[in-house]
């Protein structure tokens, strides 16, 4: 079997009194799309600039491509693309001007123009970097971490701000560079994108490693089904509850739509569908539906705002 792209063994990081990373260990197989997930301070953002060579570990072992990023980092970073969050951009250049000039710094770079064409940035060529919108700016990070035909590239949200077409358009491009051999290492806050393209999947907690596997194994958990379905906000659900077997569970989130978990068969869709009837209105979108992503995701990092 070839060689991982990352291996992270243990990682410790600390600032002052915090600990961002404690004892985080993953693996990210070459050619694969791997979702990093995790709620703001879960040590997302410092497990992977540590990968990226930004931040030295306070513990464990860190490797990328085979090298030390700590200490290869000079070897490693022309393997490698990292789209940053804003910035790394001269204010006054225009698009296309940006990805010419990092792809001269490679031996064997993508089309520039190819990119901009990928990712709808046609419209925006004449524009500067300081008055593209929030969306352009996110779609050239991405460009200009790709452009370099990179080996590995972490991508840091990105689809964060865009719209529909501009989602669709750079998962599009993260499923090439997949099918290319790229390995592709993201983060993201939504759920069905990390659902949607990932082959594997970490999600972090308070520094640490919760879960992680694929999509379909994360998802099964206790081969559960879920229905949903939307109402009015604030329905009582103590009757519903009463009503449904012990192996059940009854939650509204966010308000007006509401979700039964549990073993889902005909009795339980009789005893809902009596309950709306009761309350006087009729559930749409009902659904019966395995957990999600985001159900896990949600089960596991808590469904408080932070």
């Amino acid at each position: 079997m070839a060689e991982p792209a990352v291996e992270v063994a243990g990682l410790v990081k600390r600032y002052g009194a915090t600990t961002a990373a404690d004892g985080v260990s993953l693996t990210v197989q070459r050619g694969t799309v791997t979702a990093v997930l995790g709620p703001n301070g879960a040590g997302k953002t410092t497990t992977l600039e540590t990968c990226e060579g930004y931040r030295r570990p306070d513990g464990g072992r860190v490797r990328v491509l085979g090298l030390d990023p700590a200490t290869e980092g000079a070897e490693l970073r022309p393997r490698i693309g990292v789209m940053l969050q804003d910035g790394g951009c001269y204010p006054g250049a225009r698009p296309l001007e940006m990805l010419r000039l990092i792809a001269a710094f490679h031996a064997n770079p993508l089309e520039p123009r190819m990119l901009v064409d990928r990712l709808g940035l046609g419209p925006a060529l004449r524009t500067t970097y300081r008055r593209l919108s929030g969306g352009q700016r996110q779609r050239l990070g991405v460009a200009l971490a790709v452009v370099g035909r990179p080996e590995l590239v972490f991508l840091d949200e990105p689809t964060a701000g865009l719209d529909p077409q501009g989602r669709r358009a750079s998962w599009e491009l993260v499923k090439q560079l997949r099918d290319d051999g790229v390995t592709v290492v993201l983060t993201t806050h939504h759920m069905d994108e990390a659902e949607r393209l990932s082959d594997w999947v970490v999600i972090l907690h308070h520094g640490r490693v919760v879960a992680e596997g694929t999509p379909d194994e994360l998802t099964a958990g206790d081969a559960e089904d879920v229905v949903r379905f939307r109402g009015p906000s604030g329905l009582d659900l103590t009757t519903l509850r009463s009503a449904l077997s012990e192996d059940c569970v009854a939650l509204e989130s966010p308000p007006g739509t509401y979700r039964i978990e549990g073993q889902i068969d005909p009795q339980v869709l009789a005893t809902l569908t009596a309950w709306c009837a009761q309350h006087g209105f009729l559930a749409s979108g009902l659904a019966v539906q395995r957990r999600t992503l985001e159900d896990v995701y949600l089960d596991l990092t808590g469904r408080e705002l932070r």
